[in-house]
């Protein structure tokens, strides 16, 4: 019986000393400390340390120097290279923290508003409709297993990019009384199936019951362009087909430049509009390659200016990021790009692409009584913080317009194929 209370007071005076270590600072501030440290040159990083414990370098290297202060370090990236940090407690290493410096990165900051074209794979299937025949009403789409979101790739061995491309083999198939042999593409893979297509009575033709579309529009506002490639990012998250609401698979496609002509303004459950125009000349200023859950991504074929932030700015890494003020460019009125001021409520440091990175807040007075706050249209805003590029504006809460989602920089920059890791290996030292 005493070996059991002996058993039971060790283990509350254990259990006390384990909370009291959590929750004492130099411990806190030890775990709170990374493995490893990646900065850009010309950056700095700085951690809170406890008094006693000293940082020093592994090797003599100019890639790397350390400032300490009482109960801080702030490792200085002077070079694109590696070293490792130590962190000493009475002379005995208590840490090791890996540190890589990338090259100096840049990319100029966006914020004009582009009109969108985009061109899908195929033709896209957006809905059913029945065909009065003499046999009743049908759908011969329905018939031969066709959904809407599928996409149809070939018509007998040739390639379908286009609406019109369809309608040939629908008429000689009808008269021939032949099915049209059809490849489907659709998210769980390709297929083929075989297609009759029907008389409609009314209108003396022959029809697939299917609602067909080639080809999307809309409004969005680019995030950044790289100087030296010439690839951009913008939106910051995936065109949807409005019909079908999946993502449209591109062929290609091109943006344009646009004009802003009124705001829908915002309000709880009612999330605001750009109502906007592509500019009259139409002139293409680049292509899209890519339609993914970060945005479109391409090449320009000549310089976009914003008027304000023309000058190419560094990123920061999704890890430092802080939460605090922050500004957007974007534009309101006509094709003027404004900056306007928004508060970062929260970020995570993310270690794998994701799409929902910050929590953002607009408090610019301004934007609030232009917009009520982050309105469509306003996707793929560049959100500036300390002179970097940090992110883009994705998503607005549909029940508080004031505040919404935005993407870290850095996986947009990955999904545009540009390498902000790449670094030339060390010299031997």
């Amino acid at each position: 019986m005493k070996l059991e209370i002996i058993r039971k007071i060790i283990g509350g005076i254990l259990l006390v000393s384990l909370i009291s270590l959590i929750f004492f600072q130099p411990l806190q501030q030890y775990l709170a400390i990374p493995k490893s440290i990646t900065v850009f040159e010309g950056q700095d990083y700085t951690f809170q340390k406890a008094a006693p414990v000293t940082a020093i370098l592994a090797s003599h290297n100019s890639k790397v120097s350390l400032n300490q202060e009482k109960n801080s370090v702030s490792v200085n990236a002077n070079e694109h290279g590696k070293n490792v940090m130590l962190l000493e407690y009475a002379g005995i290493p208590i840490k090791k923290v890996d540190v890589q410096v990338l090259k100096d990165f840049r990319v100029i900051p966006g914020g004009q508003s582009i009109g969108v074209k985009l061109n899908t794979v195929g033709v896209l299937v957006v809905g059913h409709h029945l065909i009065n025949t003499e046999n009743g009403k049908k759908s011969p789409g329905e018939i031969a297993g066709i959904k809407v979101g599928d996409i149809i790739t070939e018509i007998n061995g040739n390639k379908i990019e286009k609406m019109t491309d369809v309608a040939p083999f629908v008429q000689s198939a009808g008269q021939d009384g032949k099915p049209l042999n059809l490849v489907i593409s659709r998210e769980s893979g390709k297929f083929t199936t075989k297609l009759t297509p029907l008389k409609d009575k009314g209108e003396n033709t022959y029809k697939l019951g299917l609602y067909i579309r080639d080809s999307a529009a809309g409004i969005g506002t680019m995030t950044f362009v790289h100087p030296q490639s010439k690839k951009y990012g913008a939106l910051g998250h995936v065109i949807s087909d409005m019909d079908t609401k999946k993502p449209i698979v591109v062929e290609d496609g091109q943006i344009v430049r646009s004009t802003v002509t009124s705001i829908e303004k915002g309000s709880n459950g009612d999330p605001g509009e750009k109502l906007a125009r592509f500019s009259s000349d139409h002139e293409i200023v680049g292509n899209i390659q890519k339609n993914s859950p970060f945005g479109i991504f391409g090449e320009l074929n000549r310089n976009l200016k914003n008027g304000i932030m023309d000058k190419a700015l560094p990123i920061a890494l999704s890890d430092q990021v802080k939460e605090g003020p922050a500004k957007i460019l974007t534009v309101v009125n006509d094709d003027k790009v404004e900056e306007f001021d928004i508060e970062i409520v929260s970020t995570i440091p993310q270690k794998f692409p994701a799409t929902k990175g910050m929590v953002i807040k607009v408090t610019d007075p301004k934007l609030l009584e232009k917009t009520g706050g982050i309105v469509q249209g306003m996707s793929g805003s560049p959100i500036i913080q300390n002179g970097k590029l940090v992110g883009a504006v994705t998503h607005v809460f549909v029940n508080d317009p004031t505040s919404g989602y935005g993407v870290h920089i850095e996986w947009m920059l990955n999904e545009a194929g540009i390498n902000i890791y790449e670094t030339p290996k060390d010299k031997a030292s």
